[in-house]
């Protein structure tokens, strides 16, 4: 599939939504000016949560962690105000490819996921790169993991109704967490889900040189982001599962999974590839690929009928894993 063939096979509805989304004026975020795209990426968060009718029925709090060198972790716990009983709890990376993006900017979409699936959202404010270069966001996440558990009585959770779940960059930061929670021989998450997930540095897939100039998120976005997450060690032979999940030999013993892959995606094969070798492995998948979308594409389209058919998917997989029913 070449760059051509790809812009003709963007579904119509999203094709249209690309072409006013600002970030993608330029054709890449650029990450050349992090700081200022940083700024952008707020902003648009802010200009789209400010069009969608505050959730009230939604609590939101602000927790902290301690890790060890004496910082604290941000956690932002997102709780249905009428729900009875101790809930299951989603942990939630938010996206912006590990060197972008922050817990808030998922507030509407994490509201109404509460709601709809009868849970409480723990929303993590990770470290980003390349101020904190890799692993540090997944071990963010192993912290914020035996932090939501220890306190599950107080916090009116089921500690064994965990779960990991995340979107792009906090897709592979949430599959990181998963690996370490396994070789720390940790209690392991209920499942995860992981949202057109970020794994693997190496950019030699098939998708990653087909999905060029598309505008969201393509290759020399990607492998920049991956040289701020890695350093001079971005497509070495040493990489460790922890800085890119798809590096990792050995799968077994991973939590049931769902995947949910856009097709022109950059992404797309390294997500093929990783819920192909997990089943290989034993894991139970549940893999979606949706044709004619690029990468978020449900967060710039949320009324876009693909839109709709993988927030279902998605949530009825919530729904399934938790034991909880629709409202």
């Amino acid at each position: 599939m070449n760059t051509e063939n790809a812009h003709e096979r963007i579904a119509p509805e999203l094709a249209e939504v690309l072409k006013a989304v600002p970030m993608t004026e330029a054709g890449v975020f650029d990450l050349g000016d992090l700081e200022g795209t940083r700024a952008g990426v707020r902003a648009f968060a802010e200009a789209i949560a400010a069009q969608v009718p505050d959730e009230r029925s939604v609590s939101v709090e602000e927790v902290r962690a301690p890790r060890p060198d004496g910082s604290t972790l941000t956690i932002r716990l997102l709780r249905p105000t009428g729900a009875a009983g101790p809930l299951p709890a989603l942990l939630w990376f938010h996206g912006g490819g590990q060197v972008l993006g922050y817990a808030a900017q998922d507030d509407p979409t994490l509201k109404h996921l509460a709601l709809e699936v009868g849970c409480l959202v723990a929303s993590v404010e990770y470290r980003l790169a390349p101020e904190a270069p890799a692993p540090a966001a997944a071990e963010d996440g192993l912290l914020a993991y035996r932090w939501l558990r220890s306190r599950a009585a107080a916090l009116g959770i089921e500690e064994d109704r965990v779960a990991l779940a995340g979107q792009s960059g906090g897709g592979g930061i949430a599959a990181a967490t998963a690996l370490m929670i396994r070789d720390q021989g940790e209690p392991a998450p209920l499942f995860q889900a992981l949202s057109h997930p970020m794994l693997d540095d190496r950019n030699t897939t098939a998708s990653s040189h087909e999905v060029t100039d598309i505008g969201i998120w393509d290759r020399a976005t990607n492998i920049l982001a991956w040289n701020l997450i890695l350093g001079d060690r971005a497509g070495a032979d040493d990489v460790p599962p922890y800085s890119a999940p798809a590096r990792t030999t050995d799968l077994t013993g991973l939590p049931p999974t769902f995947i949910a892959a856009a097709e022109l995606d950059v992404f797309r094969d390294e997500d093929l590839n990783y819920a192909t070798r997990l089943q290989a492995s034993g894991v139970p998948v549940e893999l979606h690929l949706y044709p004619g979308t690029y990468h978020a594409w449900d967060l710039f389209a949320p009324e876009a009928a693909l839109s709709t058919a993988y927030v279902h998917a998605w949530h009825g997989y919530l729904r399934r894993q938790f034991g909880t029913r629709r409202p």
